[in-house]
């Protein structure tokens, strides 16, 4: 048997850092989604998982999260979801173009103003 080196980034690694999991029963997190910490790690917590809380202090994007901790997006979602599901972390799903918009409604009676005029 050939014994390779460790590699931190060897799928190997990353599929015992989430327990073989490759989804979660939550919503998958956007890459725009912000994610912000509650509190400190607590004692005995995955090395992982301190990280991201640590990192998470101030919100920041799960992109970013992704690359300041060399992780592949899909293994950081499964550890967000664990954190989520425990109450370490909240996310906040990015706000659309549509969600901006005024109501339709209120666009035509303002179309419909013009118009009168």
């Amino acid at each position: 048997m050939i014994r390779r080196p460790v590699d931190s980034g060897s799928p190997d690694r990353f599929y015992t850092l989430i327990g073989g999991r490759s989804s979660t029963a939550t919503k998958g997190f956007d890459l725009a989604t912000v994610i912000t910490a509650h509190g400190e790690p607590l004692p005995g917590m995955p090395s992982e998982h301190v990280r991201i809380l640590r990192m998470c202090r101030r919100p920041v994007a799960v992109l970013e999260l992704a690359s300041r901790l060399a992780l592949p997006v899909g293994v950081l979602r499964v550890l967000l979801a664990d954190l989520l599901s425990a109450q370490r972390i909240t996310a906040h799903a990015p706000t659309t173009a549509a969600e901006l918009l005024p109501p339709s409604d209120m666009l035509r009676k303002v179309l419909r103003a013009l118009h009168n005029l």
